[in-house]
Parts: C-alpha cells; sequence; structure tokens
C-alpha cells in the first residue's frame, strides 16, 4: 500500500479531524448550557428542532450536494475548467431555486408540522421561522459539495470551525437573553454563520472557468444532476425521516424527559466521530470518485480508509465506553442518568458505523442510485422498527439498541451490494483490528455493567493501549523517519505477530 496515499489520508483526516474536535468541544459546551437552562425536555425539543431542518433541508436539495461533489470531482480529476465551470453554474442556480422553493413549502406547512410532529399548534410561528434555516442549509450545501469536490480541505475546515465557534457564541447568548424562547434563534444561527462563510471562501475561488452557460444547456447539467440527485435525495430523506420517526416515537410513549435522554446521548454519539466521518466525506469521497472504476485502487481506498478510522476511532470509543455516566454528568447533568446505557449500546454500534461507511461511499462514487436508497432504506427500517417494538419492553434504552442492530443488519448489506460491485475484500490487517476493538469494547461494556469503577479502569487501559496501538501503525503508514519512525517499525512486527495467528 502506497505511504503517500496514507500521508493523504492522515493530512486530511488531521485538518478535518482538528476542526471537528473544536466543533465538539463548543457543541459540548452549548449542549450543557441547553441542559442546564431548560433541561431534558429544552435538550429534546432543541433535537426536533434540529431534526425537522435537516428532514425539509435533505428534501428541499433533491440530492444535489452528493451528486454537485461527485460531478465537480470528476471534472476536476480530468483537468476540464471549463467542465468544472459549467457544473459550478448549474449547481448554484438549480440550488439557490431549490432553497426558496423548500422554504415556501415549510413555510406554508408549519402549521400541520406543529399539529403533527410537535402536538402543540401553539409552536406553529417558531416552525415558520424554521424554514430560513432550511434555505440557508439548502444553499450553503452547494458551496459544501463545491469545496469539497475541488478538495478544498482547508478551506471546509475553516468554514467549520467559524460556523461552530461563531454559532455556538450567539446561539448561548440567544438562549441566556430570551430563555427556551432563544430556541429557535440557536437553531438559526448555525445556517446563517456557515452559508456566509461558505460564500466568503467560494468568492475567493474567482468567477466559474468559461463562457456563460445558456439555458438549454444549463437544463440539461440540471437534468443530470436531479436524475441521480433524486435518488440520492431519497436516500438521505429514508435517513432523515428514520431519526425523526425515532425521536416522535420517543416524544409520543414516553414523553419530552426520555427524548431528552435520547437527544444527548446521540448528540455525543454523532459528535466524536466526526472527526473521522467528516474526513471520509470531504477527501476520501472525491478521491475514491475519481478512481472508482480502477477497481484495485478503489478496493485499496476502502481498505486504507477503513484501517484509518479504525485506528482514530478506537482509543476514544472505549475510554468513553469505560467513562459513560461520567461523560453523561459532566456534558449535561445528573438528570441524564438514563442516558448512559443508551450511549453504551450506540458505541458498540459506531464500530460498525466505522466499517460500514467507506463501503457506502463505493456506492456514491459509482452513482448506484437505486442500490444505496435499497440499503439506507433497509438500515433505517431496522432502526425504527426495533425503537418501536422496544420502547414499551425497556424504554428509552430500545433507541440504543436499535442503533447497534441498524449496523449490525447494514454492514454486510453495503459489503455485499457495495463491496462486489469492484471485488472487494478486507485485508488480513483491517480483520485483525476490527476483530481486536470488537472484542475490547465488549470486555470494557460487560465490566463496566457489572462494576463502573472496574469498567473506567478497563476502558482507560484500552484506550491507552489502543492509542499507542495506533500510534505506531500510523506512523507505518505514513512512512514516518527519526522517532516515529522507530515508532513504526515496531508497529510492523506487531503487525506481522499480529497477522500469524
Amino acid at each position: 500500500m502506497s505511504g503517500s496515499s496514507y500521508r493523504t489520508i492522515l493530512r486530511s483526516s488531521s485538518i478535518i479531524g482538528g476542526a471537528q474536535v473544536i466543533n465538539i468541544a463548543v457543541g459540548l459546551v452549548k449542549m450543557k448550557v441547553v441542559a442546564v437552562l431548560l433541561g431534558p425536555a429544552g435538550v429534546g425539543l432543541f433535537g426536533l428542532y434540529l431534526s425537522l431542518v435537516q428532514t425539509a433541508s435533505s428534501v428541499a436539495a433533491l440530492g444535489i450536494g452528493n451528486v454537485g461533489t461527485r460531478q465537480i470531482a470528476a471534472a476536476h480529476a480530468k483537468g476540464g475548467d471549463e467542465a468544472v465551470g459549467r457544473t459550478r453554474r448549474a449547481l448554484f442556480w438549480g440550488t439557490m431555486a431549490l432553497a426558496l422553493i423548500g422554504a415556501a413549502l415549510f413555510w406554508l406547512a408549519s402549521g400541520w408540522i406543529a399539529r403533527v410532529i410537535l402536538a402543540d399548534e401553539s409552536r406553529a410561528n417558531d416552525i415558520a421561522w424554521l424554514s430560513l434555516g432550511v434555505a440557508l442549509t439548502v444553499a450553503a450545501g452547494s458551496q459544501g459539495a463545491l469545496l469539497t469536490g475541488l478538495r478544498r480541505i482547508g478551506d471546509l475546515a475553516r468554514i467549520n470551525v467559524g460556523a461552530g465557534v461563531i454559532g455556538a457564541a450567539l446561539g448561548v447568548l440567544a438562549l441566556w437573553l430570551w430563555g427556551a424562547q432563544g430556541l429557535i434563534a440557536m437553531v438559526l444561527i448555525a445556517p446563517v454563520v456557515t452559508f456566509l462563510l461558505g460564500h466568503l471562501y467560494v468568492a475567493r475561488l474567482g468567477r466559474p472557468a468559461g463562457p456563460p452557460v445558456r439555458l438549454p444547456e444549463m437544463s440539461r447539467e440540471w437534468r443530470a444532476m436531479v436524475t441521480l440527485g433524486f435518488a440520492f435525495m431519497l436516500s438521505g430523506l429514508v435517513t432523515t425521516l428514520g431519526h425523526l420517526a425515532a425521536r416522535t416515537l420517543v416524544q409520543r410513549d414516553l414523553g419530552a424527559e426520555a427524548l431528552g435522554q435520547f437527544q444527548a446521548a446521540w448528540a455525543i454519539g454523532m459528535t466524536y466521530l466526526g472527526f473521522v466521518l467528516g474526513a471520509m466525506g470531504t477527501d476520501y469521497y472525491p478521491r475514491l470518485t475519481a478512481a472508482i472504476r480502477d477497481t484495485a485502487t478503489a478496493t485499496r481506498l476502502v481498505n486504507e480508509q477503513t484501517e484509518v478510522a479504525l485506528l482514530l476511532c478506537a482509543p476514544v470509543l472505549l475510554a468513553m465506553l469505560g467513562l459513560a455516566p461520567w461523560v453523561i454528568h459532566l456534558l449535561y447533568s445528573a438528570e441524564f442518568g438514563p442516558a448512559v446505557e443508551i450511549l453504551r449500546w450506540q458505541l458498540l454500534g459506531d464500530i460498525l458505523k466505522v466499517m460500514s461507511w467507506p463501503l457506502g461511499f463505493v456506492l456514491l462514487a459509482m452513482g448506484a442510485g437505486k442500490t444505496f436508497i435499497l440499503t439506507e432504506s433497509l438500515g433505517m427500517g431496522v432502526f425504527v422498527l426495533g425503537v418501536l417494538i422496544g420502547l414499551p419492553l425497556i424504554g428509552v434504552t430500545a433507541t440504543g439498541v436499535a442503533f447497534l442492530a441498524l449496523y449490525v443488519a447494514y454492514l454486510p448489506l453495503v459489503w455485499w451490494l457495495g463491496g462486489r460491485r469492484i471485488g472487494f475484500r478486507w485485508t488480513r490487517a483491517v480483520k485483525a483490528q476490527a476483530l481486536a476493538v470488537i472484542a475490547a469494547a465488549v470486555a470494557v461494556d460487560i465490566a463496566a455493567r457489572w462494576s463502573e469503577p472496574l469498567g473506567a479502569v478497563l476502558g482507560v487501559g484500552l484506550a491507552l493501549a489502543t492509542g499507542i496501538w495506533a500510534l505506531m501503525r500510523l506512523s507505518s503508514m505514513a512512512g514516518a523517519g527519526g522517532r516515529l519512525g522507530r515508532i513504526a517499525r515496531l508497529g510492523e512486527r506487531m503487525k506481522g505477530w499480529m497477522i500469524k495467528q
């Protein structure tokens, strides 16, 4: 495997990961403020508002963000500046139209959403304000698609950090000044700042190359984008509707307090993985798209990304499994005790999620829209069904168990439907690392359920061990010299021993 390829992965992961770490910190501070000021009910309502914006934005965008990234990455890989310029223009005008239409429809449906989803018609005006967030989220999606397709990783990191820090500061201020009435402002500030910063960095790229595109030619670009984008939109809609359905079921069956417990665990589980999954979307996806017709290269890229993702996630995951009660108490409050059990189940599912995502991008890179819809629909169906069946039996903990069940079903599915298209097989090293992480996670989980202090000690100890192992392997992958080179050689010897066992 190429050391330069691993260095590319590590470089992008470090840039995006650094940005995500900052965002994780400010995001957790923001959620801590919501938890302290408004309690579990406020956290649950905040999560529901975010889910509404994400669902509506997913529908309104028609998947053009994903397709735009794919089209721009392909044109950029071929060196066609005019082709990139043509796609840029079509992406911009098409997204602007979709943003306005989506916001208008959401505004018109605000009363229905308040009555059906929130079961509280008095919140119709609050929901109507969220239409602004829908428009800006869709518009910002086109900016992100352009920068991702061109692999402007530094710009994307700066936008993420700026939007996270500024959005959190202004959101906390709004909540401090207006109390519960400031929740809507907190939700809207993030897309406003993201759009403004995205506009700033896109403007620095200069005008699109080539002559202005006439409407008939642009219409052809739109048709190509919408044809494939519609499939991606449906898959994204399935995911966001599944999350929204789970939240609605929890609120309906168990109330706002339980919804807040679910949201608390969900926010932690989704946030800490952001530094790895974000790098996949910004660097790995464009590179895989450019190489997808070369099955050997595509297989190598999937294995490399899976190995790096496991190495980066394992130490944090094991530490969080052992320290889950203290993490929840620190980031929220003593009222959020039930979220600990949810988080533990989600962390176990995260191992399978990290392994499945690189394979899922194969379907995106190949433009296999119908197959992608199938995988997302089946996976999310398992999740919602698990929540529906489990809530009456084990309460809100069912959301965590259902999350694990989702990826138990999803991983073999994408391996079969996506991996077979490129003749994919995991390398022995990836298999060994995956099995080691799963075994360590199960051991920590069992120990923590028997004795929380024992689980904490074992989790932190294994996290340190996997952290040292990750340092050795990553140094070896990147071809580091000096002291890191000596660490890398030790890692290579240990790797050889693992594979022989």
